[in-house]
Order: structure tokens, then sequence, then C-alpha cells
């Protein structure tokens, strides 16, 4: 997948509260399918739907140790989507700056207009 598809793919996983709750799991280290199910109220097949979605945006990895496939977390798509967000962040840091500045030149007191002498 191209980038921005791997961003879109990574920024729809992670609209599913399910999913950030697999991976804020996953960020404590690698689990089975049957471990990741356990703190939900819904069927195995339907986790497994999830863990495809997580998969297909590379946010997850699933290995093999015997019978186990136990499931990763990966970092790649978020440090890539970190960046991407991190970019607007810096632009609103200077837009909401200039606001900053602008709202303190009005509330400025003013000072009344000094007028010259004439000789």
């Amino acid at each position: 997948m191209r980038t921005p598809d791997l961003l879109g793919a990574t920024f729809l996983a992670l609209a599913d509260p399910t999913r950030r709750a697999i991976l804020a799991r996953l960020a404590l280290g690698e689990a089975s399918v049957n471990e990741l199910a356990e703190p939900f109220d819904m069927s195995q097949p339907a986790i497994s739907k999830h863990l495809k979605v997580l998969e297909r945006a590379g946010l997850i990895s699933r290995g093999r140790d015997a019978q186990r496939r136990p499931c990763r977390i990966e970092t790649k798509p978020l440090e890539t989507a970190h960046a991407w967000i991190e970019r607007y962040r810096e632009m609103w840091d200077v837009n909401f700056r200039r606001l900053d500045t602008l709202l303190e030149e009005l509330q400025a007191p003013k000072k009344p207009p000094t007028r010259r002498k004439r000789k």
C-alpha cells in the first residue's frame, strides 16, 4: 500500500474503540486472539474481524508459536500517523501564536494621541 493509503487505513483502524483497546492491550506485550477477546462481550469471529482490520493497516502482526498465533503491535504506522498529525499541530501552533499576539494588541490600553505644539 502507498503511504496515503496506509495512513487512511491507520486512521480507519483507530476510529473504532474496540480496536484502540486491542492496541492498548498489545502495547503491554503480545497476546493470543483468545486473550484479546477476553475483556470484550463479543464473539471470537468478531474479534478476528477487528484483528484483520488492524493487520491490513499494518498496526499488528501475527506470529507462529506452535499452536499459538500471538499478535503483536507494530509501531511504524503509528509513527507515520504521528508525523502527519505533527505537521498540522505545528501549523496550528503558529496560527495560535499569531492570534495570541493580535489579542494582546487589541486588549492593550489605548494611549490617547499626542498633540503637537504649535509654534
